[in-house]
């Protein structure tokens, strides 16, 4: 059996098997670019009469494909498709929801190469990354699957009254709510589409999933997944399109949930339009980070650095747990900071689909240009003190590429509070780790978080630091690499609405609600 199990933390050193596959899937994704694709609503799928061309960032002058793009029309359809499916899905046997939920898994498994092929020509990841994320899906999968079977369908007897004349019986059930809304980013379009899917259809919501306008191709290759394994039709729905067709899904009143990743702007709007309605309504928002890492005297700096690049610079820092804030005490500073430009000046910016590349564009316009903004921003009031160097335009220009950043910049500087989601990390030098763990927890966001120091210290971070997601000493990331099954991903403060992390022990059960069912045996 081969050892190797694909995971954000081992995929800094793969077998060579796994790229010489993506190397032939690649060639084969190559080969069907420009095709015309639809949505899907009811089992069908659906041309659209408008249409987006999506393009690789990486070379912008190669078309992807040619996607259909709803209307607020196609959501009221693709909501009535989910409201129709909806009762015949519920009352499949749990144990059937989750056998079918568990065959598109194993899809996901054997069409790895292939989508995550086309998932980094779509996002400008590197392959590596892009698998993982593919690989994601089908552990939220089994992991959702799996607790459902260990809960008995959360299903559960209770005492029975203490009436001596009577039998009274008692029990909890968890139900579904209806139809659930999906609302997927463009960063982690397989993965943040299909984890909350997957949990929505095996709790016996159906869904509908409002994918992202730059990533219809992801969230196409999912819906093949779920459609192939068998899934009737309007269980699962997907649509394509901007922030209106968004704004009128999670608005419309045939759906009951909703789960959204994105801005920290965007998710409390959504949150207080369901808050605020007659009947209220469930709603998981996951809204981004702010991320620091604490780096004490008696830290490792090498180790340090490592993790922080890699936090910081990964994917051009368009994850939501990278890292964008250095408190390092001032008496290792220096050191810390030339190992970190060491560090920066191994990374390898180029093609993505390429071996040997770390680091592709962003994915978008927007991505490069507020890039350029906050770069320009630095430049006033701070010191850059590695990379924003103009790239060459013959080997960059084609694309969204961007120079990872190291700046020092005082405490004071406004995009120290800002999610630039860009390849941009900031430094400080504090006169203690007291400070510096005040600096960290002074933000809206309470993510994820990092820490180098003493493994004496280690407890004082995990009792003071204000985040959902947390690593000390590690090398392989600061502030990223969860893994469903390993460490449950969620934020606190400004980051999520629920204090429930994806992949944990109570993720599933927030897509479902309680019944207590007290009845008297004659």
């Amino acid at each position: 059996m081969n050892p190797y199990k694909l995971t954000y933390s081992t995929m800094f050193a793969p077998p060579r098997e796994l790229h010489e596959r993506f190397d032939a899937a690649l060639q084969r994704t190559l080969d069907q670019l420009g095709r015309r694709h639809g949505f899907r609503i009811g089992g069908e799928l659906v041309r659209g009469a408008l249409k987006h061309v999506t393009r690789d960032p990486a070379q912008l002058d190669r078309v992807l494909g040619e996607f259909g793009v709803a209307t607020v029309a196609d959501v009221e359809h693709a909501v009535g498709a989910a409201r129709a499916a909806f009762a015949p899905w519920r009352a499949t046997p749990w144990r059937q929801r989750v056998a079918l939920l568990r065959r598109a898994a194993r899809l996901v498994d054997e069409r790895l190469v292939d989508i995550a092929a086309a998932l980094s020509l779509e996002v400008g990841k590197n392959r590596m990354e892009a698998l993982g994320e593919v690989a994601e899906v089908s552990a939220f999968i089994d992991i959702y699957a799996t607790q459902m079977e260990q809960h008995d369908g959360y299903v559960r007897n209770l005492p029975d009254d203490p009436v001596p004349a009577l039998k009274s019986r008692n029990r909890s059930v968890l139900k579904p709510y209806g139809v659930w809304a999906v609302v997927s980013p463009f960063n982690y379009p397989f993965a943040l589409a299909g984890g909350p899917a997957a949990a929505a259809l095996i709790a016996g919501n159906t869904v509908v999933l409002k994918c992202a306008l730059d990533t219809p191709w992801s969230a196409l290759l999912l819906d093949q997944c779920l459609h192939d394994a068998g899934l009737p039709a309007g269980v699962f729905n997907f649509v394509v399109g901007d922030a209106a067709v968004g704004q009128a899904l999670v608005n419309h009143t045939g759906i009951d949930g909703v789960t959204f990743t994105g801005s920290h702007a965007a998710g409390m709007q959504i949150l207080r339009a369901q808050a605020a309605r007659d009947v209220p309504r469930p709603c998981i928002a996951e809204m981004g980070g702010k991320n620091a890492v604490i780096v004490t005297e008696r830290a490792d700096l090498q180790v340090a650095a490592q993790g922080i690049v890699r936090s910081a610079y990964g994917m051009c820092g368009q994850k939501c747990s990278a890292l964008s804030r250095i408190y390092v005490v001032e008496r290792v500073a220096p050191r810390l900071i030339e190992a970190i430009e060491a560090e920066m000046s191994r990374i390898v910016l180029g093609i993505p689909q390429l071996e040997s590349t770390w680091i592709g564009p962003v994915a978008n316009a927007a991505g490069h240009e507020r890039y350029r903004r906050s770069v320009a921003r630095l430049r006033e009031g701070a010191s850059i003190l590695a990379g924003a160097r103009p790239l060459d335009e013959a080997v960059f220009g084609r694309g969204y590429y961007c120079d990872p950043v190291l700046a020092e910049a005082p405490l004071d500087h406004p995009l120290w509070r800002e999610e630039m989601f860009a390849p941009i990390a900031m430094l400080a030098r504090v006169p203690d780790a007291e400070q510096a763990m005040r600096c960290a927890n002074d933000s809206a966001f309470g993510l994820t978080a990092g820490f180098y120091g003493g493994e004496d210290e280690v407890p004082w971070f995990f009792d003071h630091i204000e985040a959902g997601v947390t690593y000390a000493n590690r090398a392989l990331g600061a502030t990223t690499g969860a893994w469903p099954g390993y460490q449950p991903f969620g934020g606190w403060k400004g980051s999520g609405s629920t204090g429930k992390a994806l992949a944990s022990l109570y993720y599933l059960p927030q897509y479902l609600r309680e019944q207590s069912q007290t009845r008297i045996e004659p």
